[in-house]
């Protein structure tokens, strides 16, 4: 099925969200972690904001502006499936071409040059990205604050506190669902291939140590 490379500007450049969103925990397996290469990188001629009364931004195009965040590499087609889920039908998924940095830390800003610039610029990648779809009048002025969020909110983001002041993304419990759901069904069709009459529900929907996603998961990290 190949693998993916996707770049990422909002909440799922802190790897703790990521892994909440693709592997159900911000805490997953040492394998699971190798599975996939984060970078430094840029995305030119696009500009990002806060989405009005949100924790996370959007990106829309802009001719002359950038963007800074991180390129993903190695991503199945099933963490697509649940990134999907996760960012839902505000944004739509385009491929860009992002320009990874060198010399240039995965939380330090963007150099001053010109993201062109041979200085900076490790090579350019075609990557996918979540482009918002509302119109400009439903996102903020200002440019959205990683650094506040990181600061803020991520901690609840990524399940390990509770927060009542932090709204937390419901695209959370969407890929939670879906995943089960898709996991059950997987499971009544094996077993109708096996002449059963009934499938036991997978509670940890495919994520815990025997199950399918688990399974997939270490298949191709081999």
């Amino acid at each position: 099925m190949g693998e993916y490379t996707a770049f990422f500007y909002g909440t799922l450049m802190a790897p703790g969200v990521l892994h909440r969103v693709i592997h159900g925990t911000h805490t997953p397996e040492s394998w699971q972690k190798d599975l996939i290469t984060v970078r430094p990188a840029m995305l030119q001629n696009y500009r990002r904001h806060r989405v009005r009364h949100a924790d996370y931004p959007a990106i829309i195009p802009h001719s002359g502006s950038r963007v800074r965040g991180s390129l993903v590499t190695g991503l199945t087609q099933g963490d697509i499936y649940r990134l999907d889920i996760f960012e839902g039908s505000q944004y739509k998924r385009d491929v860009v071409k992002a320009h990874v940095l060198k010399d240039v830390e995965l939380d330090q800003a963007a150099p001053e040059q010109d993201g062109d610039d041979p200085e900076v610029l490790e090579e350019i990648v075609e990557a996918q990205t979540y482009v918002w779809l509302e119109g400009e009048e439903t996102l903020e002025p200002e440019e959205w604050d990683f650094e506040a969020f990181k600061r803020d909110k991520m901690r609840a983001w990524m399940g390990i506190v509770e927060d009542d002041d932090v709204e937390i993304d419901e695209g959370f419990a969407d890929v939670d669902r879906a995943v089960a759901e898709e996991d059950s069904r997987r499971t009544q069709d094996k077993a109708a291939e096996k002449g059963l009459n009934t499938a036991r529900h997978d509670p940890m929907g495919g994520r815990g140590a025997n199950g399918h996603i688990t399974q997939q998961l270490k298949d191709a990290a081999v």
